[in-house]
């Protein structure tokens, strides 16, 4: 008898935390450490993210558990609000996650270039690098889900092991100069501004936190709900853990003053490891990263092109399974092939995607909302037990007021990233209805 494709729960909890962490964690408190101005700050917006984090966890698990379908992040907006909601948010969220992709294998690219000739190398060079990372991760997908999901646990583990070597750093009571300069501004604390220099770091902080609430794209391929609501949950517990350690331990390496000129602290935590060969660990980190990046997201967006598929907002084709790997050739296919086409156009593209920002806290708050709808309607409440089902509704209000919060920050921080993804939901929104109702003037016909 053939054996079930499925997602365990060790599985399932390394998907989450690949999810979370990209290339960031290497980078990006620096970038936070300068927003801040204090300590206080920059601890209280990662502890505030954080705990907001786990509350979505907790939410996205119990919405997980009520609708376990495949393509569940499309499937939450079009079975809860419309199937033109889900269609204008989802396609989006394709469009940006496979430039997204694009960009981050260029990045990887350069990484691959510094580590095997110590300098960078030509566009031909990077392009080449990057096509053949996602060309690796669409055959490994292609050999189904067995194969991708033990393929990220390997990434992972490994990852997760040099964020674990990085945080010992501390215990050996050592200090690292900083080079590489950070070109963003530095803020500074004036004894007035601690609530402005709190929401300009929690942007950044929740954006770094973001991403486990596409775990519910495998709803039907999980071993079973408990198995969903436990996965989720340890990831961001474990996400929550490695965030907070390491940051202290940058501050107490580096420190936090000298973290706000910094560039690449993951390379200096490295150096006090391995000293000169320090950077090359660095970029053999970094290329890991990309490379669980791009095999995540390549297993989770064919699944919500296929669950658009099944609602007819998507071609029928993009439903088909392999017969024996049961893998989403169609939408893996077009996928990968969008995500190449991208890297032609260089690193550039990230500097479009600044709507995403935006987009995101949209829809992390309105899918989290969800959850009242779908216990309005009692759906699922079989699926749904233990001692959290009476307070998840009350966490859930809260991320997403929090979300929504955020998402007023980006439009102060960021107009016209807010104004572009406004005017994108709208144009699209006008091609779902055209192309709908001449579908269905056609069907009538």
């Amino acid at each position: 008898m053939k054996e079930k494709q499925g997602i365990n729960f060790f599985s399932l909890t390394m998907i989450v935390i690949s999810l979370v962490i990209g290339m960031g964690i290497f980078k990006t408190p620096a970038t936070i450490a300068a927003k801040s101005g204090t300590e206080l700050i920059f601890f209280s917006a990662w502890i505030i993210g954080g705990i907001i984090a786990l509350f979505g966890a907790l939410t996205y698990a119990e919405i997980g558990q009520r609708l376990p379908v495949m393509g569940g992040y499309y499937k939450v907006f079009a079975h809860c609000y419309h199937p033109g909601v889900g269609f204008t948010i989802n396609v989006l969220i394709l469009i940006s996650n496979a430039a997204s992709l694009a960009v981050v294998a260029l990045i990887g690219a350069d990484y691959v270039s510094d580590l095997l000739f110590g300098h960078p190398s030509s566009t031909l060079f990077n392009v080449g690098i990057a096509s053949l990372s996602v060309g690796l991760f669409y055959i490994v997908n292609l050999l189904g889900l067995k194969t991708s999901s033990r393929t990220q646990n390997v990434l992972m583990i490994v990852k997760i092991s040099l964020i674990l070597l990085l945080i010992s750093s501390f215990f050996k009571g050592v200090t690292v100069p900083i080079h590489g300069v950070n070109e963003g501004e530095i803020r500074v604390y004036n004894g007035h501004n601690g609530g402005l220099l709190l929401l300009v770091s929690l942007v950044s902080v929740f954006f770094t936190y973001g991403g486990y609430q596409q775990t519910i794209n495998f709803g039907s391929e999980v071993k079973s709900a408990k198995t969903m609501q436990r996965g989720i949950v340890l990831g961001i517990f474990i996400v929550l853990f490695l965030y907070l350690a390491i940051n202290y331990t940058y501050i107490q390496v580096i420190g936090f003053n000298e973290m706000k000129n910094a560039n690449a602290i993951g390379s200096l935590l490295f150096e006090a490891w391995f000293g000169k060969y320090g950077a090359k660990v660095f970029d053999f980190a970094m290329v890991l990263s990309v490379l669980a990046y791009v095999n995540v997201i390549l297993m989770s967006n064919p699944r919500v092109m296929f669950a658009m598929s099944e609602d007819k907002v998507l071609p029928k084709i993009f439903q088909t399974k392999h017969p024996k790997t049961e893998a989403l050739v169609p939408g893996l296919t077009v996928f990968a092939i969008t995500t190449i086409l991208v890297t032609f156009f260089g690193k550039g593209v990230d500097d479009v995607l600044s709507f995403s920002i935006f987009l995101d806290c949209l829809g992390m708050s309105t899918s989290a909302a969800t959850l009242f709808i779908l216990r309005k309607r009692g759906q699922g409440d079989a699926a749904v037990t233990g001692v959290m089902k009476k307070w998840t509704p009350i966490l859930a209000g809260i991320f997403v007021l929090a979300y929504a919060f955020v998402a007023v920050a980006v439009v102060i921080d960021k107009p016209y990233a807010a104004l572009t993804a406004v005017c994108l939901i709208i144009i699209v929104l006008i091609i779902y209805r055209v192309y709908y109702y001449k579908k269905q003037d056609l069907v009538q016909n």
